[in-house]
């Protein structure tokens, strides 16, 4: 028996099948249609008939960017592709009758880690997925925590840089707002600070990337800083800085023993990593964080699929009774 994960991102919809060890086993990715929410949904139902063709899966779980209400699966607002009060999974329970759960992909990922990952052997961490936005999913004691709508851990929405000097009298914007996480280190804050250092810069590596591909992105920064080029390494510093401010919003927050950071921006490692730990200990109130360790998930990208899979597989095991391989090599419920 096995479950199936997708994970639909901004800009890619990834799927896998997961066996009963809890090991990715097949694995799908196609981009994410732009715009209208039928052509999304016909996507992910094309993605779970392939990933089936082996067999038909115990249960299949999805993760997306938004607000989540995890009990229901329906998604209330999810920016990034354009839904709102979207019931998903009825609509695809309906489609490809086999059992569905939604549920956010930051909680997805940090279940994943927290399970089989850099969180597995403790029992309080905090996750960020810096991906297209950023997403948070927090593990208490043991247990996702959700809130009382179930979609609590929104960090990429917690505000880092606002200007509040004059008071909060300032215009709403949508979201993600100014000054948020999301806005400022997200893998698209990353493209905009490619974008302008590539100009100041033309004859850096990125310089020359944007003159010879007209645009670069954030993989490019990546590539740039592994080869020692001080504008990508500047970008890296820059958007790692950022990402510290929020890190060290959720130790003052939660005191947790692990903090993972996961998502495709990930991929930059330690480039990454060394600037947002140094900026999040330094925001740290004295006293706390004295036992947090901060680090890259285990998984990478592939968190978000592989902790659809687990969640999907504990709920199957929840409603038949059936032990989907002790829902997946495992005895906490999410």
């Amino acid at each position: 028996m096995h479950a199936i994960g997708i994970d639909i991102g901004g800009t890619k919809i990834a799927g896998a099948v997961v066996d009963e060890f809890g090991a990715i086993v097949r694995s799908e990715r196609v981009p994410t249609p732009a715009g209208d929410p039928q052509l999304l949904e016909d996507a992910v139902v094309a993605m779970i008939e392939s990933l089936s063709d082996d067999g038909p899966a115990a249960a299949v779980g999805v993760a997306a960017a938004g607000f989540i209400d995890a009990a229901q699966s329906t998604v209330y607002y999810a920016p990034n592709i354009h839904w709102r009060n979207e019931p998903f999974r009825e609509k695809l329970e309906a489609r490809v009758g086999t059992t569905v759960v939604v549920d956010n992909d930051a909680n997805a990922a940090g279940w994943a880690e927290f399970r089989f990952g850099a969180g597995r052997l403790v029992s309080d961490m905090v996750m960020l997925t810096i991906g297209t936005g950023v997403g948070g999913g927090w593990v208490l004691n043991g247990k996702l925590y959700r809130g009382a709508t179930t979609s609590a851990a929104e960090v990429g929405h917690t505000i880092i840089g606002r200007d509040l000097e004059f008071g909060n009298n300032v215009p709403g914007d949508p979201f993600p707002q100014r000054g948020s996480l999301e806005t400022l280190a997200s893998g698209r804050a990353l493209d905009r600070l490619a974008d302008y250092a590539a100009i100041q810069y033309r004859d850096s590596f990125i310089g020359k990337m944007l003159a010879t591909k007209g645009s670069i992105d954030g993989h490019d920064v990546v590539a740039g800083a592994e080869a020692g080029d001080e504008p990508s390494l500047w970008c890296l510093r820059v958007l790692g800085e950022r990402l510290g401010i929020g890190i060290a919003n959720a130790i003052n927050t939660f005191d947790p023993l692990e903090v993972v950071i996961g998502g495709g921006v990930s991929r930059a490692g330690e480039l990454l990593l060394g600037p947002a730990r140094d900026a999040a200990f330094r925001h740290v109130v004295p006293g706390l964080g004295l036992n947090t360790t901060i680090r890259i998930a285990r998984h990478g990208p592939r968190a978000g699929v592989l902790g659809a899979a687990l969640i999907a597989a504990q709920e199957y095991a929840e409603d038949t009774g059936q032990n989907l391989q002790g829902a997946i090599s495992g005895e906490a419920a999410p």
